[in-house]
Formats: C-alpha cells, sequence, structure tokens
C-alpha cells in the first residue's frame, strides 16, 4: 500500500501502467474512516494506492522502490511508455538491459504522480 495525494489521478496511472501488466483497474474498498482506496489484485500480486488514513499529505520514501515482475524488454518499454503518458515522470537511466559480473536484468523506473519510485524489473539469470 503506498500514500496518493491525488487518488483519482493516482488510480488512472496505476490502472494504465498494471493493465500494461495484465492487471484489472483498481477497485474500490470502502475505509471506516472515509479515505477512498484502490486495490489491484492480479497472479500473486495485491497492491493497493490509498488516501493517508491520517489526513496528511502523503509522501515517498527515501530509498524505497516498488518492483513490478514484466515479462519482456518490450512490455517493459511499453509499461514505462505508458506510465509517462499517464502522469509518471522517468528517473534513474532509461529503461533498458543492465549487465554485469554475473547478473544481466532489464529495469524501466518511474515515479508516480505522487513521486512514489517503480521499477519494472526481469531477471535474465
Amino acid at each position: 500500500m503506498i500514500g496518493a495525494n491525488d487518488i483519482e489521478r493516482s488510480k488512472k496511472f496505476y490502472d494504465a501502467i498494471l493493465g500494461v501488466l495484465g492487471c484489472k483497474p483498481g477497485r474500490f474498498f470502502p475505509n471506516l474512516t472515509g479515505q477512498t482506496r484502490y486495490f489491484y489484485f492480479h497472479q500473486n500480486m495485491t497492491f493497493c494506492i490509498s488516501e493517508p488514513i491520517n489526513n496528511e499529505k502523503a509522501t515517498h520514501g527515501n530509498g524505497t522502490t516498488i518492483g513490478f515482475s514484466i515479462e519482456s524488454p518490450e512490455t517493459g518499454d511499453l509499461w514505462h511508455a505508458t506510465g509517462i503518458k499517464n502522469g509518471g515522470t522517468t528517473c534513474e537511466n532509461p529503461p533498458g538491459i543492465r549487465e554485469g559480473e554475473g547478473y544481466k536484468m532489464y529495469l524501466a523506473y518511474l515515479k508516480d504522480p505522487s513521486g512514489n519510485k517503480l521499477c519494472g524489473f526481469l531477471n535474465f539469470n
């Protein structure tokens, strides 16, 4: 679960990028304290965006990255481009394959409308 400052803008963003991965649009779940929350369910994943329960501004974690598994570099490129088109911003290096001593992976980084850092990830090892 992550906080969202503009819940409907964030829902549009997550509906779009998670839709690329095959996820259905977020489902509204009422909260007893009145905040709006949307849950996403896909395969073995549950993800939620929520207005903060304390009614303070949502903030992103410095050093925090939420990863989403992707199936191919092409899917990752589409995921990233869809995020940019729906209110996200790019961060880190451009999407692509990273190789090093003993590893090969594809990474695509985005920030959501509230500044949360995300990564589309594929491990080739």
